[in-house]
């Protein structure tokens, strides 16, 4: 693959920037050892917000989250932060929860769920799914669901889950998402030594929610390709990095919900890699595409649907 070719010079740079912080094989780590390392890189590209917002950290019975709020918001995003289910919490995203929170003027809230190694699959989903019924109960506002990269699969295992049991889910946006594709075909192996993450990453990663045992299978708690019933979800926006093994995982998930009858976009971001949140205020790629979620995010709260 010619990535040289495929990515300009600013993505160049903050993948060099970022391999400053986080080595490529941080994955060879001892779990504690990666996650100093990817808490010191998301310090390193960590930017301020505005001081209008107002921050809050309190339990949703028994999650952790963090609730950022910016006048009387009427909408509620929950978010579920990146680092394939083993980084990341409250610190890892705040600037970009704040960031959707001042873009949107809904409030967010950001969920601090259980990592593996320590806890397995599927106690992320848990948390999710217990953080989710308490910002619909203890705000009383509609949701939007949102997520990057593992997020991104738990948002959507969230959603799939939802339907029957949590009414006013507006929409979900997922941001380059693991949603459990093929990893012997497509962008697995047409990106598997993608920078910013590899076919091998996304089976390490795999690895660490289920330990030495099987993964599950037709569990849409796990991975919502595995579900057989894409029907009623929310409206939903997907979008990913070209240059990304877990690409064509957006477009498949797309294309379930058609093809059952619902709504869905998917939105290839070229010449972007995995993680590119953190290029946004550096990247004119990734600033662009931070700026076509926090529009999808703010559309989907109130109703409408902007990709006929």
């Amino acid at each position: 693959m010619d990535y040289e070719r495929l990515i300009d010079e600013e993505t160049w740079r903050f993948i060099g920037r970022t391999a400053e912080s986080y080595p490529e094989d941080a994955v060879d780590l001892p779990i504690a050892e990666q996650r100093r390392l990817y808490d010191a890189m998301c310090r390193e590209f960590r930017e301020s917000y505005p001081a209008e917002i107002k921050t809050e950290d309190r339990s949703a019975n028994g999650v952790p989250v963090r609730v950022y709020t910016l006048g009387d918001p009427t909408r509620t995003v929950v978010y579920f932060h990146g680092g394939g289910f083993v980084l990341g919490g409250l610190e890892s995203h705040d600037d970009v929860c704040a960031e959707i929170c001042a873009a949107t003027g809904y409030r967010v809230v950001a969920v601090d769920y259980r990592l593996c190694p320590e806890y397995r699959h599927p106690a992320q989903f848990e948390d999710c799914w217990t953080a989710t019924v308490w910002a619909a109960e203890e705000f009383g506002d509609p949701l939007v669901l949102a997520g990057d990269s593992a997020g991104g699969n738990l948002a959507a295992c969230v959603a799939h889950h939802a339907r029957g049991r949590l009414k006013n889910i507006l929409g979900q946006v997922l941001i380059y998402p693991t949603l459990g594709g093929d990893v012997d075909q497509g962008s697995y192996l047409e990106h598997a030594n993608a920078p910013m993450l590899t076919r091998e990453d996304v089976l390490y990663y795999k690895k660490m929610r289920c330990g030495d045992g099987d993964a599950p299978t037709n569990d849409p708690t796990y991975e919502p390709l595995q579900d057989t019933d894409f029907s009623g979800l929310p409206p939903t926006v997907i979008f990913t990095a070209d240059c990304d093994p877990l690409r064509d995982d957006g477009r498949d998930y797309r294309d379930r919900i058609l093809a059952a009858g619902g709504t869905a976009h998917w939105m290839n971001e070229k010449g972007l890699v995995h993680g590119y949140l953190r290029a946004r205020t550096t990247v004119g790629r990734a600033r662009d595409s931070f700026e076509r979620i926090t529009i999808a995010i703010e559309a989907l709260g109130q109703g409408i649907w902007c990709y006929d």
